[in-house]
């Protein structure tokens, strides 16, 4: 694949210290949640990777419907990214959770929640590594 663009961000300090991006848009501190034991007085990379996806799915939803000829401009994409204990180590699941326009009907709106998956980054860097469920509301 040739990159189209490629983002940088740098941290430091694992979950308890700071990332910042090449160009200085993003800079944030970090700590651990307080459910993981920490004093949650920064975000964490869960809370990233959830405005990330959640950012990135509704890109590829506003394509597959600019495609279709439906109208998802309103549509808003909440990301819930759960990290839990898997054998020795961590793993992740995510429940993106799409709420579509009134004026788009569920049997339609699933199809192009399920059409955006297929396109959607995140969802392609994801699939068959961690539990992505979708959910039309």
């Amino acid at each position: 694949m040739d990159a189209l663009y490629t983002a940088v961000a740098t941290a430091t300090h694992g979950r308890e210290g700071r990332a910042v991006s090449s160009d200085g848009k993003v800079d944030v501190k970090l700590a651990p949640p307080v459910e993981l034991g920490g004093n949650g007085e920064g975000t964490n990379p869960e809370q990233l990777f959830a405005a990330g996806y959640a950012a990135c799915f509704g890109g590829a939803l506003g394509v597959v419907g600019r495609k279709a000829k439906v109208d998802v401009t309103d549509a808003a994409v909440t990301a819930e990214v759960g990290i839990g204990k898997v054998g020795e180590g961590f793993g992740l699941k995510v429940t993106l959770r799409v709420e579509l326009p009134e004026t788009v009907d569920h049997e339609t709106g699933r199809k192009l929640v399920e059409a955006a998956h297929q396109v959607c980054p995140y969802s392609n860097a994801t699939r068959g590594n961690i539990e992505v469920d979708l959910v039309v509301e």
